[in-house]
């Protein structure tokens, strides 16, 4: 019925079904962008992290 009732204000002019859209698409993108910024953070966290291995100058027997 909202569905109904906004599509038929958008058609006849006004703007209010306009506003319902557009924040049906800002509640819909709010977990995205939750979810980047988590993503982000972690991603730069555990980059900074630097591992050094030390590699002897010994010949390596594979056999």
């Amino acid at each position: 019925m909202c569905t109904l009732s906004a599509e038929n204000s958008v058609q006849n002019g006004n703007t209010q079904g306009k506003g319902l859209n557009t924040g049906i698409l800002l509640l819909l993108a709010a977990p995205y962008v939750a979810g980047a910024a988590v993503g982000y953070v972690w991603y730069t966290k555990y980059r900074r992290k630097n591992i050094s291995v030390d590699i002897k100058d010994e010949k390596i027997n594979l056999n």
